[in-house]
């Protein structure tokens, strides 16, 4: 006969076996969203944003892929900008329409979860793939902005792997924001600089055709005295040459000024 007893107290210990697991796993995600923010920290640069977020994600769901996805506005592409398997691929335009699941998570701007991706009807043109790779579950996290689609992070995981759970969803749900934000983070500063940069050209433009105006007419003027021999400047009453030379004078006090920003 069983001892009730023993058996709550299994019961208790499978539990609490449980949760410790479930506690664990919770902290290593944690972690993982630490060592994202971390990373993140020290760059502006989307690409390399979003390869940080594609490594520490596969890094830490043992993923087979996990790769993230910029819309190309106004056609059926999207393009691969950051991959886990492969951190060289930074710019590959892919064709939605081979990628079933990632246009409706795009299009709808809903997660979409494949449990079993080699027994899905939308993925049997490459079923056989999907196999080969031993490829169990997808998972399709949109990068949403103000309402809108901007991207998706796409993850696949192993049929030997651990299963991706509601928990797991929510927290890469949770990184997509993070990488919303940083993103608009990153484009903000991007068009900074190339504004101050356009500025800067702007500026240098303007000295250089000062430069040549000033260079301009300095030969013209030059050019002038030596053919037609002197200034001539004799024949000038004393009261006209020391108006011209204060006329020179606070027109040199005016450009000195407006070079200061004055």
């Amino acid at each position: 006969m069983t001892d009730p007893v023993n058996t709550e107290t299994a019961i208790a210990a499978d539990q609490l076996k449980a949760r410790i697991q479930e506690l664990e796993h919770e902290r290593k995600l944690l972690l993982a969203v630490v060592d994202i923010l971390q990373d993140i920290s020290g760059t502006l640069h989307f690409v390399d944003i979003l390869q940080v977020i594609a490594r520490k994600l596969g890094e830490t769901f043992g993923l087979d892929r996990c790769s993230i996805f910029l819309i190309q506005h106004g056609t059926a592409k999207a393009r691969l900008v950051a991959s886990y398997e492969d951190p060289s691929i930074r710019n590959y335009l892919v064709d939605l329409d081979r990628y079933p699941e990632l246009k409706r998570a795009l299009e709808s701007g809903e997660t979409v979860y494949i449990p079993d991706a080699t027994n899905d009807p939308n993925l049997k043109h490459i079923k056989g793939v999907l196999r080969n790779r031993r490829v169990q579950a997808i998972t399709v996290v949109p990068i949403m902005w103000r309402g809108t689609s901007i991207g998706a992070i796409f993850l696949r995981t192993f049929r030997e792997g651990p299963a991706f759970s509601d928990a797991d969803v929510h927290f890469t749900q949770v990184v997509a924001g993070l990488a919303a934000k940083t993103l608009r983070n990153a484009f903000r500063y991007e068009q900074l600089v190339r504004s101050q940069s356009e500025a800067s050209a702007k500026t240098r433009r303007a000295d250089f055709e000062r430069i040549a105006l000033v260079g301009f007419l300095r030969r013209l003027l030059d050019t002038y005295a030596n053919r037609e021999g002197a200034w001539g400047e004799g024949v000038l009453s004393r009261t006209s040459g020391e108006e011209l030379d204060r006329l020179v004078d606070v027109t040199m006090t005016v450009v000195e000024e407006e070079a200061k920003g004055h």
